[in-house]
């Protein structure tokens, strides 16, 4: 992890998005394209976008959360203020984080060797170490590949819900450009503030 989180600049991959409800024992599943890539030491900037039925992108940049849903021409945004170190925390989970920085903010377990997708990988467990975290994050499990990248990544939160991601035809530094994980809105989009 340490040799390719030195080395990461950004990624692009399909990935298949899975949220559990626990109080419902509920679990939707979507698809989409993430793009990724490494602003300066510590920062990210992500877009995914999400396929049928829920068609809508999602960009994460600086202070900002946007989510675009064409369907009915609508952006919400969110101010991520204080959280966004936090955010950028969890964007570059496993992408462009190190084995020592993992160490200095989870309790990093290793869990053992499996197969995702038909690849070999080491399966580690991560416990948020700051308090701040884990109001958000119970704990985190990361399926890394030989090169040192996740290819699947398993998010519990507090109330037993969690969000397992999977990553297919996953490149690593394509050279996703600044352009590629912005968000380009056309006229007469409704924006929405749903913080306020």
């Amino acid at each position: 992890m340490d040799k390719s989180a030195s080395s990461f600049r950004d990624m692009c991959a399909r990935l298949k998005r899975q949220d559990h409800t626990a109080v419902i024992n509920d679990t939707t599943e979507e698809t989409g394209k993430i793009q990724m890539r490494k602003v300066g030491k510590r920062g990210a900037q992500m877009r995914i976008d999400f396929d049928e039925p829920d068609t809508r992108t999602a960009v994460f940049a600086d202070r900002k959360a946007q989510i675009y849903y064409p369907k009915i021409r609508t952006v919400q945004i969110y101010d991520l203020g204080k959280y966004r170190e936090l955010v950028d925390q969890f964007l570059l989970l496993g992408f462009g984080t190190s084995g020592q920085e993992l160490q200095s903010n989870y309790l990093v377990r290793m869990t053992g060797e499996e197969k995702v997708s038909d690849e070999a990988v080491t399966r580690l467990e991560l416990k948020p170490k700051a308090a701040s975290a884990r109001e958000h994050l119970d704990k985190v499990e990361l399926w890394v590949a030989t090169g040192g990248y996740p290819v699947q990544q398993k998010f519990y939160r507090p109330s037993g819900d969690y969000t397992l991601i999977t990553y297919v035809d996953l490149k690593f530094n394509p050279g996703v450009s600044e352009r590629a994980v912005t968000l380009k809105l056309p006229s007469g989009v409704k924006r929405e503030f749903p913080q306020k």
